[in-house]
């Protein structure tokens, strides 16, 4: 491709060589530049893209992008001084793979809970609508049946643009993606095309990334401001910032709620661990999902189907046999009835949504005891509330380690206890070695109790130092329940 191609739509300050240069690749790390290859300065949050420029030339990188261009410029190369680096590697990106996002109908999903499981349920019913489907999620990306591992909520553009250009090869029709605060203020989304957008809800996170709840906001509502006029926008109007994400947007707004009128409407007739019994829109369906955080996402998946013109009896049968995502809600049943649940909660909210629908479905007199850790190098706020939030709905809490990454995983246990009322402590213990904790949780549970373990869900890793190691909830839940004899 001929550099002034990959340059087009991309607000450009000024340039210094030749735009006929052939670009056979782009970067935005130097170590991975090869001849030929366009490299992206971005001004990161770890490090400054300007400082790698003569590494990535040394490499071979025949074009420069950058905001801030060197006092000397090497005059084999070309250089393009651009607004903004990370959105240029957006806009280019897109260009790169010839624009896949205006092929395929690409709806992004954004809000703090709910992302993983809207974007899958939407996944597997256009499947079963005998769709070709693309799946972008924290769990799992797929090109139709095809698995491709994810790394991050949200790709970068380059492996974004990649990914839903193989969609287009494999004749996919429809591309569901979950759309991260961190991939809005990062501008990796910059230069797609969306057919739709859903807002599931808005609670206390990644404030170590935004700093400020209104910045997290503004990241969110960004998303929707930037969608067009042929696009849809449905937003979840329960939330109380739900409102906020239409107030500028060009799209076409629609609206979904439990708790007053909206434009897709349900309400919860029974919740057991059974699953849902719903009346959407006037009609009554029994779902495999449990609690009402997954009727609002359940709605979502119809609200969107709908809005993509989907026959809306169909939509309803087929999600009423669909199960949602690994490890949110994911429960299993010991031989002595002990039910032990692994969820991915790792906010608050989340916390709470899962323990009051646990609430909800219990029968009586069962111990609540629930395994809880908080992410290491990630937003410290949370963290005494997460654990005031598991005291206050839960019989039992052991606090224990999440992912402690760079962090002594015993300071953010003490982060937590800060949370943990006078009143709390006595059915509080702590212990770090997260399998002792589970395998804890399994020796006090007596028959019908209840376990959640919270914070990881789908992971099958615990990153400790900078070393990911096996680790995953439910097999060991699994183990600790139902020992072989």
């Amino acid at each position: 491709m001929e550099l002034k191609d990959l340059l087009y739509g991309i607000s450009i300050k000024s340039i210094k060589g030749n735009t006929a240069e052939q670009v056979s690749g782009l970067a935005f790390d130097s170590r991975i530049v090869k001849s030929g290859t366009s490299f992206f300065a971005i001004k990161g949050t770890a490090a400054d893209g300007h400082l790698f420029i003569e590494q990535a030339i040394t490499n071979g990188a025949t074009v420069i992008i950058a905001e801030d261009l060197p006092a000397n410029l090497n005059e084999e190369v070309t250089w393009v001084e651009v607004e903004n680096s990370a959105e240029a590697l957006g806009i280019a990106a897109c260009n790169f793979y010839d624009n896949p996002s205006r092929k395929i109908k690409l709806v992004g999903v954004t809000g703090t809970n709910g992302k993983t499981t809207i974007t899958t349920l939407l996944y597997q019913l256009f499947k079963a609508l005998n769709y070709k489907v693309g799946l972008i999620s924290t769990v799992q990306n797929y090109v139709d049946d095809r698995i491709v591992s994810a790394s991050h909520t949200t790709p970068n553009p380059v492996e974004l643009n990649s990914l839903l250009n193989s969609m287009i090869e494999a004749g996919c029709e429809y591309c569901f993606m979950e759309v991260s605060s961190h991939a809005v203020a990062q501008h990796r989304i910059s230069g797609l095309n969306f057919a739709g957008g859903v807002f599931s809800n808005i609670t206390h996170d990644h404030l170590d990334f935004h700093k400020t709840f209104d910045n997290y906001l503004k990241a969110k509502k960004g998303f929707f401001d930037a969608l067009p006029k042929s696009a849809f926008a449905l937003t979840n109007i329960d939330d109380r910032n739900g409102t906020v994400m239409l107030q500028n947007t060009k799209a076409y707004k629609k609206t979904y709620a439990l708790k007053q009128m909206a434009d897709f409407h349900a309400r919860v007739i029974e919740n057991k661990f059974s699953g849902l019994h719903l009346d959407i829109d006037h009609k009554e369906v029994y779902f495999k999902m449990v609690g009402s955080f997954n009727a609002y996402n359940l709605l979502a998946a119809y609200g969107t189907a709908v809005l993509l013109e989907q026959d809306s009896l169909k939509v309803l049968t087929l999600l009423s046999n669909l199960n949602g995502a690994e490890g949110r809600f994911d429960y299993l049943v010991s031989d002595k009835g002990i039910v032990g649940i692994v969820d991915y909660a790792h906010t608050p909210d989340a916390v709470q949504n899962v323990l009051s629908t646990i609430a909800d479905v219990r029968k009586g007199n069962e111990q609540v005891i629930t395994v809880i850790g908080c992410g290491g190098d990630r937003d410290k706020t949370k963290r005494p509330v997460m654990a005031q939030v598991a005291c206050d709905w839960s019989d039992k809490v052991i606090l224990t380690s999440d992912n402690p990454r760079s962090e002594d995983p015993q300071t953010i246990i003490e982060d937590m206890q800060a949370g943990v009322s006078p009143s709390n402590q006595r059915k509080t213990i702590s212990i770090v070695d997260r399998r002792e904790a589970i395998k804890t949780a399994c020796f006090l549970a007596n028959p019908g109790d209840i376990i959640l373990v919270a914070g990881k869900g789908h992971e099958k890793y615990q990153e400790i130092k900078g070393v990911r190691n096996h680790f995953d909830d439910k097999e060991i839940l699994r183990e600790q329940l139902n020992p072989k004899s």
